[in-house]
């Protein structure tokens, strides 16, 4: 089996041309994203047919479960379906299918190469059942969007906004510096939290600057990652509806800096960059 690993924002992933082959794709996952004994990434993404878009997107974390969307990993899926032959011709916008919907990728060419994208990442979704997160009425006074809803995980309490940008998110402004938060013991205890039924990716984020912000991700499945474009997405949805930003923000993890633009009313879009690590074969 082929495969390429591409990276953005440090945020990496293997892909395969899956529209002519199947596999046990969940543990192919497992096996693959294993950085030890596999090639090593935060899970494996498939390229497929689709019939109501240029081409279909499934995307495994490195657990073997199934995510509903990746903002980083689809824009190096454009990039990959363009320069593996997959899509012929240039292109000016792929439109990618989806489990969390039809997302249209806007590639940034330099000397013939994709360097970047920009992602409709659709609309930013608040309702409890959306999310979905159980929240407790008697905290909710002031209604939906919760923005800082009170939430205790071992002996951390953190003010949590929930969004889902097709995946559930949980994102906390904190004081303290994220390079110091204790991500690896509160990331999981937040993610399989019972308020959370699918469990939750958690974004932890401090202000850093005018619209920039500086933040860690605990990803659903995946642990603690580079960066993640859903993250970065909510977390500057729930900014700006706190006032701490405008309609544009840098947003920096650890693996790189993204930009994110919401007008508080429509779509997310998302831009960063896109990279080929490198290409290989799998003896399944």
């Amino acid at each position: 089996m082929k495969f390429t690993k591409m990276q953005g924002a440090g945020n990496d992933y293997i892909y395969v041309d899956a529209r002519h082959q199947d596999a046990d794709w969940p543990d192919l996952a497992v096996r693959m994203s294993d950085r030890h004994f596999g090639v090593g990434s935060d899970g494996l993404i498939l390229v497929q047919d689709s019939d109501v878009a240029d081409l279909k997107m499934r995307m495994f974390n490195a657990d073997g479960s199934e995510g509903e969307m990746c903002g980083n990993g689809i824009r190096c899926f454009a990039k990959y379906a363009l320069e593996h032959g997959v899509i012929d011709g240039s292109p000016s916008m792929v439109s990618v299918d989806t489990l969390a919907g039809i997302r249209q990728v806007t590639p940034v060419l330099e000397r013939g190469k994709v360097t970047r994208a920009r992602v409709s990442m659709g609309l930013p979704q608040f309702h409890p059942d959306e999310i979905p997160v159980v929240v407790d009425p008697d905290l909710c006074r002031e209604g939906w969007p919760y923005l800082q809803y009170p939430v205790t995980v071992g002996e951390v309490s953190l003010a949590m906004a929930f969004v889902s940008m097709g995946n559930p998110h949980a994102v906390a402004f904190i004081q303290q510096s994220v390079a110091g938060f204790p991500l690896h013991t509160i990331g999981p205890m937040v993610e399989h939290h019972p308020m959370f039924p699918r469990r939750v990716n958690f974004e932890i984020v401090n202000l850093s600057g005018n619209n920039a912000l500086a933040a860690r991700v605990w990803e659903r499945g995946s642990a603690e990652t580079m960066a993640c474009g859903t993250g970065a997405c909510a977390i500057a949805v729930a900014s700006r509806l706190l006032g701490h930003t405008g309609d544009s923000v840098d947003i920096t993890l650890p693996g790189g800096t993204l930009n994110i633009q919401w007008d508080g009313r429509g779509e997310v879009y998302l831009e960063g960059p896109a990279e080929e690590v490198f290409s290989g074969e799998w003896n399944k």
